[in-house]
């Protein structure tokens, strides 16, 4: 939904597989919810590279004679939402580049901090990017046959880049995955029918029927080829963990086990603690599909009071191509959740979602139930409020646009119309993972940020890179101008 944070990216990987594209194609089906706006894969046959990728869903992209046409059995795939760079065709990953070392497909999930600063750098060495997304900056540097003066490895490459990066890489002989120190991103191995697979979620594993065998470590590099997988620690002093929470409270699947927790388990049990923590008299407990049911049931469970999918969710709803007027906004609110009018009339209810970021969405949602006649309408989040924007790869925007940076719960609650708000305490969410604080990236809600990054910084390089730019096409048109005076 529009109003919703929008996922980043889904990485999948096979190596040693006789129909290796097939089964990455149901593995990216089942990765999704990660990201809808763009899908590719990328096979090695003999050493040779084949891609295929396009716009759309997974479904939209691929075909069975693209599938038919991506031979060999080493595959890496993603599918994408635009954290950095925009969303077009030339962005899709995963990317690739034929180089001195052979060639090198790279697929990534998360948000580098210092991009800007390395992108700067490597064009003023005079290398060209043909994207703008900060992946590019990942290929580039594993392109690069030494890194400061030193022997380049993949290594050298991660020990350059810093923020929230789980990555999936081809060469033309090894499958390689690799994650953060801080482990922002979660990245799985599995293996079927004899052959190595990686993945964002444990979903995809249970799609094509692959065993889970572990995760890939914070700060871990696996490398996967003829001869089984090496693991290499890059970062072996790194002690400090940083899990983005986020993937508990909404952004992986409930059927995904995330660091060894059932995230429907846990989504389940941040409701209970949330009705622990903020009881409410009501008749009874409405879930916002998807993302608020498991929190609902809990709520429901722990208070007694009774569960209903009251809201009907239109699972065929894709993006409206109408302009984006207050009509169709309020249009596309409705038609992706339909409200049984019959359940609420006259009863006093809770509605619970996972999260409220602007706000207009759950104020539509009230809207409609006060209209279908409910007698009360009390609104309960399973999570704390949104006060800071991330920098890791999740689209929360800067923080003039988020509402609980801005306004007090009371403040929110009459915005929205509600009888009551409640937030889940910060402390409440953590409980409900059994993990401790220290194991998360929270920085969306306290503003802790694990990794420093400097945006004034950032903000300074990209302006000067729009002035270069700028300088060069005034350049250019007025040469092509004296060109015109010359032929005439």
């Amino acid at each position: 939904m529009q109003n919703y944070p929008k996922h980043y990216c889904g990485v999948f990987g096979i190596f040693g597989h006789p129909n290796a594209a097939e089964l990455a194609y149901y593995g990216l089906y089942a990765l999704q919810h990660r990201g809808q706006e763009s899908a590719g894969l990328v096979t090695c046959h003999d050493g040779k590279f084949f891609k295929h990728h396009g716009m759309g869903l997974v479904s939209q992209v691929f075909n069975p004679k693209i599938l038919h046409d991506l031979v060999g059995n080493m595959v890496i795939g993603h599918t994408r939402y635009s954290t950095t760079g925009t969303s077009n065709l030339r962005n899709a990953q995963p990317l690739t580049v034929d180089c001195m070392r052979g060639q090198i497909a790279v697929a990534h999930n998360g948000n580098l901090t210092n991009a800007a600063k390395l992108r700067d750098e490597l064009e003023s060495r005079g290398l060209v990017f043909q994207t703008t997304v900060d992946s590019e900056i990942i290929i580039m540097m594993l392109a690069q046959p030494s890194l400061g003066g030193v022997e380049n490895s993949i290594v050298q490459t991660l020990r350059r880049i810093e923020g929230a990066y789980s990555l999936v890489i081809m060469t033309e002989k090894e499958l390689i995955g690799a994650r953060d120190p801080y482990g922002f991103r979660p990245l799985s191995i599995g293996r079927v029918d004899g052959a190595w697979v990686l993945s964002s979620e444990t979903v995809a594993f249970d799609q094509i029927h692959a065993e889970f065998v572990r995760d890939v470590e914070p700060g871990e590099i696996v490398v996967i080829n003829e001869n089984g997988l090496i693991s290499i620690p890059a970062f072996p002093e790194h002690t400090r963990r940083a899990l983005c929470i986020f993937e508990y409270v909404y952004f992986a699947r409930p059927d995904s086990v995330i660091d060894g927790h059932s995230v429907y388990e846990v989504r389940k049990e941040m409701g209970r603690q949330l009705a622990r923590e903020h009881p409410v008299k009501a008749d009874l407990i409405i879930p916002v599909p998807d993302s608020g049911v498991c929190a609902a049931m809990g709520y429901s469970e722990e208070s007694g009071i009774p569960f209903e999918m009251a809201f009907i969710r239109n699972h065929y709803v894709g993006r409206s191509f109408l302009q984006p007027t207050q009509l169709i906004r309020d249009f596309d609110v409705r038609v992706k959740l339909n409200l049984i009018a019959s359940l609420v009339k006259d009863k006093s209810v809770v509605i619970v979602d996972d999260s409220i970021v602007r706000g207009t969405t759950c104020k539509m949602r009230v809207k409609t139930l006060k209209e279908a006649g409910a007698r009360e309408v009390h609104v309960v989040v399973s999570c704390p409020p949104h006060q800071h924007p991330c920098v890791y790869g999740i689209d929360f925007p800067d923080r003039s646009k988020l509402m609980a940076a801005n306004h007090s719960v009371d403040e929110i609650r009459k915005y929205l119309n509600a009888d009551s708000l409640h937030y889940l305490s910060q402390a409440g969410m953590v409980k409900a993972t059994g993990k401790p604080a220290e194991s998360f990236c929270m920085a969306c809600y306290d503003g802790n940020y694990p990794v420093p990054y400097d945006p004034v910084l950032d903000k300074h390089i990209i302006e000067r890179r729009r002035r270069q730019t700028q300088t060069l096409g005034e350049a250019v048109a007025k040469e092509n101008e004296q060109i015109k005076l010359l032929q005439v």
